[in-house]
């Protein structure tokens, strides 16, 4: 199936320590990405959206920067072209604003429902966050 890369900036009024907490651990996400997020004994994140789970690990963190996160088929954790999350949090200089960055790289939606979804799910964190 052919991936889409959809990439986006959302302005958020919180400090990058607040912010880093909800897209960087279990706790966090669940309380605006996914219904319910789990980690197992060999720290897999467990993704729980509409009663179906989805299995990632933990690519790469930084903290108070970036977070990724490579999703895998249980099944068949050996193969290729992963679909993954990156957050990115981006400070603009002059002005002090914060940006977190969404780079989603999945299959199965076009960019339009993708925009829909993540202006959905951003609003909740900011509901959550006061941003």
């Amino acid at each position: 199936m052919v991936k889409n890369k959809f990439v986006a900036d959302y302005q958020i009024n919180a400090s990058k320590k607040i912010l880093f907490h909800y897209i960087s651990t279990a706790s966090g996400l669940e309380e605006w990405f996914a219904d319910e997020v789990k980690i197992n004994e060999d720290k897999v994140y467990i993704f729980e959206f509409d009663n179906e789970e989805h299995y990632a690990r933990m690519a790469s963190i930084r903290n108070n920067s970036h977070v990724k996160f490579e999703f895998f088929d249980p099944n068949n954790p050996d193969e290729e072209d992963h679909s993954y999350i990156e957050f990115k949090l981006e400070e603009n200089e002059l002005t002090q604003t914060l940006f977190l960055k969404v780079i989603d790289y999945s299959d199965g939606y076009d960019d339009e429902e993708l925009e829909a979804i993540w202006d959905g799910l951003i609003g909740k964190l900011k509901e959550i966050i006061g941003g």
